[in-house]
């Protein structure tokens, strides 16, 4: 049976660390501001490139069943 090294967000390291290298918001500091924002759970997030700025893109849903995705810029904090 071939063995291969865990998933780095498995061994703790940060999703997308190269992308965010210069963030002065984290991806777990974007989750919790628009948890706490919207009273919905974050079911998925990513982190993409957009016009060279760093995007968190982040899939909510909440306690009656909607479903919606926001931005949060990295560098800033501000929900698009």
């Amino acid at each position: 049976m071939q063995r291969f090294p865990p998933h780095p967000a498995a061994a703790g390291e940060p999703a997308g660390r190269a992308v965010v290298a210069s963030a002065t918001v984290s991806m777990d500091q974007a989750v919790k501001m628009v948890e706490q924002r919207y009273r919905a759970r974050v079911v998925k997030a990513e982190t993409q490139k957009e016009n060279g700025r760093t995007v968190y893109v982040l899939r909510l849903l909440n306690d009656s069943g909607k479903v919606w995705t926001v931005r949060v810029d990295a560098s800033d904090g501000s929900v698009q």
